[in-house]
């Protein structure tokens, strides 16, 4: 198991900002726009995203983020691992760091959007408890498009 640490950077650290765009360099091909739903960097400082990069043996690895959306819910943002580090928990690690952090603040119920192309992101998030829902806050149906909520003990 490889040395995993989580820390808080702004989401327009160097590091963030490659992992970004890595995420977007896959999802690009898979999804017209209009079924694309990911905070640009800019969006994530404006709106308040707390911010996550995953330090896999040194190097940065994956992020995640959260935004604290009302008292009832926080919506996970711009989740990803690097293919190198995929299949070694740490996707799992930054999904509990994510609910650490919204359990903290009171919310109880994490909810996030994810592209029905991302296969390995949502076995993540169905292992990690999450239950398909209709779309929530500014989704709308689209073939494209999943919806998830995971409730917080």
């Amino acid at each position: 198991m490889p040395s995993v640490t989580i820390a808080e950077e702004p989401a327009d650290s160097a590091d963030a900002i490659e992992l970004i765009g890595e995420l977007d360099a896959v999802l690009t091909p898979l999804y017209p726009q209009e079924s694309r739903h990911g905070y640009s960097v800019q969006k994530l400082l404006r709106d308040g995203v707390a911010f996550f990069v995953a330090w896999v043996d040194g190097r940065p690895g994956g992020c995640g983020g959260v935004l604290l959306v009302s008292d009832e819910y926080a919506e996970i943002k711009r989740m990803y691992v690097r293919p190198t580090f995929r299949g070694s928990g740490v996707g799992g690690r930054i999904l509990v760091h994510l609910a650490d952090y919204a359990r903290q603040r009171g919310i109880r119920l994490l909810r996030l959007e994810t592209g029905i192309h991302q296969v390995e992101a949502i076995r993540l998030y169905q292992r990690a408890g999450f239950e398909p829902i209709p779309p929530f806050g500014p989704y709308r149906p689209d073939p494209l498009s999943l919806c998830f909520e995971k409730r917080l003990a």
